[in-house]
């Protein structure tokens, strides 16, 4: 059994991240993380006062794996390392797809979106289309993080079958009639290079502003 002296915000966190992991986001209550450290739930009021305290802290330990140690110099090196460590992160935690868009940016998400900024500080992008350019690269990371996190399909192969023998679907049969096709495990790190290579040149600059989340664009009228 933990002792209430033991305590502090980063077990308290660590705690409810573990949860999460094992149980999914909805299992998460101040009471639950008590019994995981075995203290009460009063102990807990001390280091965070509500279940959203608990949450904004969750999402800022999840920010703080992002964060990069070092920023490599060229900017297209620095977003493609970013994103990699960001899919890994939403991969890993795939409950915080959804659970943590809530959440207000905490210190570690001030420092990632900085590091994402600095990274474009040497390119002649104006504000503008960085910042829609990052909003790209979120939409891109996230979908694929999603994709990843999802469980396979089951499929009633002999129903398959007889759609594809009716001839109806002869695309859908060419590429899958006769075996599976494998996904391009390179494919990643091939959307981000074709997002990054274009994006530059063409983002029309618009009137953008950033607004409160984790990193979101919103087009001016």
């Amino acid at each position: 059994m933990s002792s209430t002296r033991q305590l502090d915000l980063g077990k308290i966190t660590a705690a409810a991240l573990a949860i999460s992991d094992a149980e999914g986001f909805p299992a998460v209550s101040m009471r639950r993380v008590a019994q995981e450290l075995g203290v009460g739930t009063m102990s807990l009021y001390h280091y965070v006062k509500t279940k959203a305290e608990l949450i904004a802290a969750m999402d800022d330990a999840l920010m703080a794996q992002i964060v990069l140690e070092k920023l490599p110099l060229d900017w297209r090196e620095a977003l493609m390392s970013i994103a990699f460590r960001t899919r890994d992160v939403l991969v890993k935690h795939p409950w915080a797809l959804s659970s943590m868009l809530s959440a207000p940016p905490g210190l570690n998400a001030m420092r990632h979106m900085e590091q994402c900024l600095q990274a474009l500080a040497q390119t002649e992008m104006t504000m503008e289309q960085k910042l829609t350019l990052l909003a790209l690269m979120d939409d891109f990371v996230f979908g694929y993080a999603l994709r990843e996190s999802a469980r396979e399909p089951v499929l009633d192969a002999d129903a398959v079958k007889k759609r594809f023998a009716s001839g109806a679907f002869p695309e859908l049969t060419r590429a899958f009639g006769k075996r599976r096709t494998h996904r391009n495990p390179d494919r990643f790190r091939l959307g981000l290079e074709v997002l990054l290579r274009t994006g530059d040149e063409q983002i029309p600059r618009r009137n953008v502003r950033l607004s409160q989340g984790r990193r979101k664009t919103v087009r001016e009228p």
